[in-house]
C-alpha cells in the first residue's frame, strides 16, 4: 500500500464561506472511499477556528489567545463532523493533534510515527491537525501546509495532495494578473521559488509562500508534491486522471506512477 497525505485548508473546507460545508467533507470521504485499494490515507485538516466561529465570537485582549481559544473549542466540532460524515461511508478516523515539536525530539517522531502506523495498520484515518492550545505558527502563518509536509515526510508517503483554492502555482498571482502563467510540473524549486509572493486566501492563513515550504520540506524527504484546486469535486481523483490542472512537485527518481 502506497501513503498519500492530503492536506484541507480552511478556505476548502468552508468553501469561502464562514462555516465548515458538510457536503466538502463528503466529497473527500467519497474520494478516501475509492482510493482505499491503492492508498492508506492520511487527513490533515484545518478548520478548527472556523467550526468555532460559525457559532460563537470570543473577545480578549491577546488576538492570538482568542485564536488558541477558539480552536480549543471547535477542534471538538471539527473532528465531530469528520466522525459523522466519514462514518457514513464506512470509515474510521482518529485525531491526532501534534506540534512542530513533536517532529524534532527524536522520541516524538518515534511515537508519533508508531502512532500514525498502527492506526493505519487496524483501518483508521488520522485526521491530523496541529494542537493550537500550545503551539501558535500555524495560526499566525501556514494553515497547516508545513505541519502536512513534516507527517508525510515522517511516514515517507508518497505523495502529499495540499488541497488549495487555486489551481496551483503561478508566474504571478492570477487574481490579480490575467497574463500570470500556470505551471504544471516542477523540478527545481529553485527555479519557481520566487513565484511564491505571500498572497493568503480569504479564510485560510496560508498562501503560496506556504506550500512552497512545504515542497521543500517533500523534496528533502523523497515525498512527491501536488498543488490541486479544492473547489472542484473529486479535486484528487481527477487530478490522478489527469482530468484537471494541477502543480506537481517532481522528485528525481519517483517512487509513484500516477495515470
Amino acid at each position: 500500500m502506497q501513503k498519500l497525505v492530503i492536506k484541507v485548508g480552511t478556505s476548502t473546507l468552508t468553501k469561502g464561506t464562514n462555516r465548515i460545508s458538510r457536503g466538502k467533507i463528503e466529497d473527500l470521504a467519497r474520494q478516501i472511499l475509492a482510493l482505499q485499494q491503492q492508498y492508506e490515507c492520511i487527513v490533515v485538516s484545518s478548520g478548527a477556528i472556523a467550526a468555532a466561529k460559525q457559532s460563537l465570537e470570543l473577545s480578549g485582549s491577546n488576538p492570538i489567545a482568542v485564536k488558541q481559544a477558539l480552536a480549543a473549542i471547535g477542534q471538538p466540532n471539527l473532528i465531530r463532523i469528520y466522525q459523522e460524515v466519514f462514518s457514513d461511508f464506512g470509515l474510521k478516523t482518529a485525531q491526532c493533534l501534534l506540534t512542530y515539536q513533536d517532529f524534532r525530539k527524536e522520541i516524538s517522531r518515534t511515537n508519533t510515527k508508531n502512532t500514525l502506523n498502527i492506526l493505519l495498520q487496524n483501518h483508521f484515518i488520522p485526521i491530523v491537525n496541529e494542537n493550537d492550545t500550545v503551539a501558535t505558527e500555524e495560526i499566525m502563518f501556514g494553515d497547516n501546509d508545513k505541519l502536512a509536509a513534516l507527517t508525510a515526510g515522517l511516514l515517507e508517503a508518497d505523495l502529499l495532495v495540499l488541497v488549495s483554492d487555486i489551481d496551483g502555482l503561478y508566474t504571478k498571482d492570477p487574481n490579480q494578473y490575467p497574463d500570470a502563467s500556470f505551471i504544471e510540473e516542477v523540478e527545481n524549486l529553485e527555479e519557481v521559488r520566487h513565484f511564491g509572493g505571500h498572497t493568503k486566501s480569504q479564510q485560510g492563513t496560508g498562501g503560496m509562500y506556504s506550500k512552497l515550504v512545504a515542497a521543500d520540506i517533500c523534496l528533502q524527504n523523497n515525498v512527491e508534491m501536488w498543488i490541486v484546486n479544492g473547489k472542484t469535486d473529486a479535486f484528487v481523483l481527477k487530478a490522478m486522471d489527469k482530468e484537471m490542472p494541477f502543480t506537481r512537485f517532481k522528485k528525481n527518481k519517483s517512487k509513484i506512477e500516477h495515470g
